[in-house]
Formats: C-alpha cells, sequence, structure tokens
C-alpha cells in the first residue's frame, strides 16, 4: 500500500476562493470524452458506469479487476479511471466536477475525513443497501453518515500503530508496553545502551510533530488515550478544553529531547519512516502501509519489527487509534444511482475485501473478516485492528463539516505551540476552544455554509 500523510489541513475551507480548471480536470474530462468501456456490450440496454479509484497504478488495476468482475455478472460496463495521487489534488478535482453536476461519474474513492466537506454533492446510499451498513465497523458507518445520510461506504481502514523493534526488546526481557508511562520507560532503558554502544542518532520514541495533519491525527490519539475526549464530540459540542486534554498535550511535550528527537516537530511521515528503518528509534507510531517497507527484502530490518496498539494513558486509559482509509460514494448527478450502489455494495463485499486483505494487507472494514484466519495470517497488525482493546477515533471532520479543514489546522497550531514549548497546554486549548465556539456558534451550527470564515486565533503561519 502506498504511503499517505493523514491529510485534510491543505483541502479548500468554507471560505476558499474558486479555483481555475486544473490541468487534472481537463485531463479527466478529455479521458471521460475519450475512453473506451473495459467491457463489451452484453445486451442493448446495458448501462455504462464510470468509476474514479486507486491512489496508484496497482490500486487501480485491483478496482478496475473487480469492477470487471461486478460488470460481468451483472452485464453492465465499467470505465475506471485513476484520480490524482495526492489527496488535495483529488479534492479539488472532484468538487471542480461534482460542483459542475457532471454526471459522468458514478462512483468516487474518498478520504475518510471528506464526507462532511462532500456531502451536498453525494447520494443518501441507505434506500439502495438496506440493512447492509450493519456489517461494517460501527465508528466507519457513523463517519461516513452525515445528518442521518449515509454518503459513503467504507472500503478499507487505516489505523495508528505502535511499531517497536521486537529484536532490542527481546535481548533486554521488555515486554511491549501497553500504557505512555511504560513506553516512556521501555524508550529510556532502549535508548541509553544503543546511544553508549555507538550510535548518538538513536532515539526512543518517533511521532510526527509538524504542523500538519498528521499532528491532528497524533493529538487524537493522545487525548483520547487519556480519556479527554475527541475534541469536537458528535453531537458538534466542542470539549477539547479539558484537563485530561491538557495533561496529554503536556505529557507528549516532555518527550522531546528526553526520548523523541526536537526533529519530530519537522518531520514528515516520510521522514519518520526512514529514521526507524534506518535503526535510529526503538519505536515509531505509523500506518499499516510501513509495514511493507520495513519487511521488504532489502530491508535491514525484515523480521525484526513488531506491531501492537497504541498505548493507552494509564491503566483507566483506552488504546485509541486515529481512523484513515478511503470510502466509496456515489455523486448525487450519477445517472445511475441505483446501478452504482449495487456495484460500491460489490466491491466492499466480503469477498472482495477478503482477496485485498490476503494478497495486499488491506485492513477489512467488516469486523466479521477480522476473524477469518487467512486474514489475520496476511500481516500482523490486522490482529491488531481486531484487537477487542483498541478505541478507533475519528477526527471531528463528519459533524465539522466544510469546516473541519479550519478545524484541523488550528488544532494542529494549538498542539504545536505546546510540542514547541511557545504556550501551556491549559491556555492553548482554552483559546483553541474559544476559536471553535466562535466557529459554530458554540456547538450549535457548523453547517453555517454562507459565513465567512473568521481569521485565526493564532496568526503563526500554516
Amino acid at each position: 500500500m502506498l504511503p499517505h500523510e493523514c491529510t485534510s489541513r491543505q483541502h479548500a475551507g468554507a471560505a476558499s476562493a474558486p479555483r481555475p480548471p486544473s490541468a487534472a480536470w481537463l485531463a479527466l474530462v478529455l479521458v471521460l470524452a475519450l475512453v473506451a468501456p473495459l467491457l463489451p456490450v452484453r445486451a442493448a440496454l446495458a448501462a455504462e458506469l464510470t468509476v474514479s479509484c486507486g491512489r496508484f497504478a496497482a490500486e487501480t488495476t485491483r478496482c478496475r479487476d473487480a469492477a470487471r468482475d461486478w460488470a460481468e455478472a451483472t452485464g453492465n460496463r465499467v470505465r475506471v479511471l485513476s484520480a490524482p495521487s495526492v489527496s488535495e489534488d483529488r479534492l479539488a478535482l472532484y468538487r471542480e466536477l461534482l460542483e459542475a453536476g457532471a454526471g459522468r461519474l458514478d462512483v468516487i474513492e474518498i478520504d475518510v475525513v471528506w464526507p462532511g466537506l462532500l456531502v451536498a454533492h453525494l447520494t443518501d446510499l441507505g434506500p439502495y443497501l438496506g440493512d447492509l451498513r450493519e456489517q461494517f465497523m460501527a465508528p466507519l458507518i457513523a463517519n461516513d453518515t452525515v445528518d442521518g445520510r449515509l454518503v459513503a461506504l467504507p472500503w478499507f481502514l487505516d489505523l495508528g500503530l505502535l511499531y517497536y523493534r521486537k529484536d532490542l526488546l527481546d535481548a533486554a526481557g521488555i515486554r511491549v508496553p501497553t500504557t505512555w508511562p511504560a513506553l516512556e520507560d521501555a524508550a529510556t532503558r532502549l535508548q541509553d545502551p544503543e546511544r553508549g554502544g555507538g550510535n548518538p542518532r538513536f532515539w526512543g520514541f518517533l511521532w510526527q510533530g509538524r504542523p500538519a495533519e498528521s499532528l491532528t491525527c497524533n493529538a487524537l490519539e493522545w487525548i483520547a488515550s487519556w480519556r479527554g475526549g475527541a475534541i469536537v464530540a458528535p453531537s458538534g459540542r466542542v470539549t477539547v478544553d479539558n484537563p485530561r486534554a491538557a495533561y496529554a498535550l503536556e505529557r507528549a511535550s516532555r518527550w522531546l529531547g528526553l526520548i523523541s528527537p526536537s526533529s519530530v516537530l519537522a518531520d514528515s511521515e516520510a521522514q519518520t519512516l526512514a529514521q526507524f528503518a534506518g535503526g535510529n528509534a526503538a519505536f515509531m507510531r505509523h500506518w499499516p502501509y510501513v509495514w511493507q517497507t520495513l519487511n521488504a527484502a532489502d530491508a535491514p530490518l525484515r523480521g525484526r519489527v513488531g506491531v501492537a496498539p497504541l498505548p493507552r494513558g494509564g491503566l483507566q486509559g483506552e488504546h485509541a487509534a486515529t481512523i484513515g482509509g478511503w470510502q466509496l460514494a456515489v455523486p448525487a448527478s450519477s445517472r445511475n444511482p441505483r446501478l452504482a450502489a449495487d456495484l460500491i455494495r460489490y466491491l466492499v463485499s466480503a469477498e472482495v475485501q477478503r482477496e485485498r486483505a490476503v494478497t495486499a494487507g488491506y485492513i477489512p472494514s467488516r469486523p466479521a473478516l477480522l476473524k477469518d484466519p487467512a486474514v489475520l495470517a496476511a500481516t500482523p497488525y490486522m490482529a491488531t485492528a481486531a484487537d477487542k482493546r483498541l478505541t478507533l477515533v475519528a477526527r471531528p471532520a463528519t459533524v465539522t463539516g466544510v469546516w473541519y479543514p479550519e478545524v484541523s489546522a488550528r488544532v494542529q497550531r494549538a498542539v504545536f505551540a505546546v510540542l514547541a514549548g511557545r504556550e501551556d497546554a491549559d491556555a492553548a486549548l482554552a483559546a483553541l476552544a474559544r476559536g471553535l465556539n466562535l466557529l459554530s456558534q458554540r456547538g450549535t451550527n457548523w453547517s453555517a455554509h454562507a459565513l465567512a470564515a473568521p481569521e485565526p486565533d493564532n496568526a503563526e503561519p500554516r
């Protein structure tokens, strides 16, 4: 699976200015007009659906193969088009097409934080799918349901994971830490001997602290692990200003210089992975896709890395993991919404998800599949995703809707200020809560599309 920076800060918000047609948009329009159907006409009345899916070539091929199977079984035709691999470009392209009412797209693959952003242009799948939603993970269905409308179905799950040097823990007789205090202790105990042995670049714990969506993901996990809430509650109420959330951030800030390098405040997910893969850390927070990188045939750490749930905040805390992943949706402008919903039903079916899990490591969005021995044997993180102790935490994107990019940007600035030692957590979260309450009329109205986005509380450049 391809690396993806946990994205959304860069997405256009409620008050974004119109963008000129992009090269990607023009290219896709041309392809939509000229691309040949994948399948021959089987019947005179066969419908033709156009699907946009895949973040890279191999993923598009998998989508195309599955769509071909559905088309052959139903006698319809399908065109599968790849979309821009960069999330920002893909969202901009989708917005341009959807706002123009382009009826040529029937199924689109969207990021987990986009349902609330695109809800005005997506079809309610509920009437077409009946009780199918009950077969998927409840947090994912909640994420894809906006104002009671199921506007997408989860295709696969991503989540935050703890990677650790299995060989070092075994040699030191240290168990995999299950709480943040235990991780701090283990990181120190492993870091000091490695440095004393001649590797001054070795650190105990790597994570992503630069002002980007990955920081929102990390901060949400820290806060939720100490039972400090989810920044904004599903009801819309702003909950981030509380003692447990402040404690979580203050504790994370103390890692810098002790078990984490100051460079985490500037490193991307790719840079974090490179440092860990180079043998320079004992623990790392990252996404499932890095398992394949760490265990490639020529990887220095092949066979020496383990994976586990992220630690909980003390004995009464939660093993919290921020939800990532991609969903399938039907544009409201589709000319064949019933058939498009049926195609999605097949693409997210147990049969297709099982094959994708076993052959490519995609975590199924159907919990029943995480009991399948073949799926559990595919990669170690499947068992982690199936761990009953795990709490999946969604970013507040669905409830905040078009305001989510602004919400996430404000969260990043506040958290970064605490990590960098510029502000204490209590003051930073109080200011953050005031700003979010102004945006939402104290959490009662996140759908005020006509309001201009106010100036951010913190003028620090994004």
